[in-house]
């Protein structure tokens, strides 16, 4: 799966962003080896960042999510583009929290008291830069409370893994409804209405894929949205309006690691050619490594 279906209701009043991201949120678990409680945060702000790059206007616009924390996960991070590029980390991926009061994996208890920063890169001399204290803790919390404070956006965000028996991922999505201009009030009380009765996300997507044989990932996602909606009043009703790519991509490459090392500046690169004559980066997103050898580490230095 790796797809986004973008909607919007029959009267114009409400817009809809729904993914389901189980291979996503399993690649980036194998990659990190998380943790359960490590797999769903870092799947839900993976989900959340990709739902919130699709929504950007410019072909080159990105977008950073950081959740930051006193809690054991300590941070947890990803970045997304307009194309639906996205790529993460956790701080810590060993942590191992009990279950929270729910019966749930406590995410919120992962990351503690601490705050968001959404980072937007549009292209301008500076990038836009947003930040509210953690609501939570719990992602998608934090999320609405963002979009409301500091982008006075009518939001609600509903995020969702599921961890198998096998510790894998056995479903994983997102869903962001925001309200459009000039919206009324009777939507406004539908959804809440909806949402109040609404069951976890994961629930629906599970619901969906036992029914779902032989469908495209499309079919699978207009089911999806139909069965979440089905209660709404008819005018009230989402209807499809395109679908976009979601996907795991780590665009990292040696040049980029190059230019790491350039910044650490002449003084600690000359340290690092005379006391180890080599050097090894590691991606933080995805874990592949770099070897950089004397005569390229001489190279690098001749630049700076």
């Amino acid at each position: 799966m790796g797809k986004a279906l973008i909607a919007i209701d029959k009267s114009k009043m409400y817009r809809v962003y729904l993914t389901i991201t189980t291979d996503m949120v399993e690649e980036a678990r194998k990659i990190h080896e998380t943790t359960p409680v490590a797999t769903a945060g870092l799947g839900r702000v993976l989900t959340g960042a990709g739902l919130m790059g699709i929504m950007l206007k410019g072909k080159r616009d990105k977008l950073t999510l950081s959740f930051t924390g006193d809690g054991p996960a300590k941070q947890i991070l990803a970045t997304a583009d307009a194309d639906g590029h996205v790529k993460g980390y956790i701080a810590n991926p060993y942590i191992d929290l009990p279950l929270n009061q729910q019966g749930k994996l406590d995410v919120g208890g992962s990351l503690g008291i601490g705050d968001l920063k959404v980072i937007k890169d549009l292209g301008l001399k500076e990038p836009y830069m947003g930040s509210i204290a953690l609501v939570s803790g719990e992602i998608a919390d934090d999320l609405t409370a963002y979009f409301f404070i500091s982008e006075q956006q009518n939001s609600s965000v509903a995020l969702g893994v599921k961890i198998a028996k096998d510790l894998s991922v056995l479903c994983a999505g997102g869903m962001i409804i925001q309200m459009l201009p000039g919206f009324e009030e009777e939507a406004v009380d539908a959804l809440e209405q909806m949402l109040d009765k609404m069951k976890p996300l994961t629930t629906y997507i599970e619901e969906i894929m036992l029914q779902s044989a032989g469908k495209t990932e499309e079919g699978m996602l207009e089911a999806l949205l139909e069965h979440i909606f089905k209660e709404m009043p008819e005018q009230y009703k989402p209807e499809p309006l395109e679908f976009k790519e979601i996907k795991w991509q780590c665009d990292c490459n040696e040049q980029r690691l190059e230019q790491a090392l350039m910044t650490i500046g002449r003084k600690d690169l000359t340290e690092i050619l005379e006391e180890d004559g080599q050097a090894e980066l590691v991606c933080q997103f995805c874990e592949k490594k770099y070897f950089f050898d004397k005569k390229h580490l001489e190279d690098i230095l001749s630049r700076i």
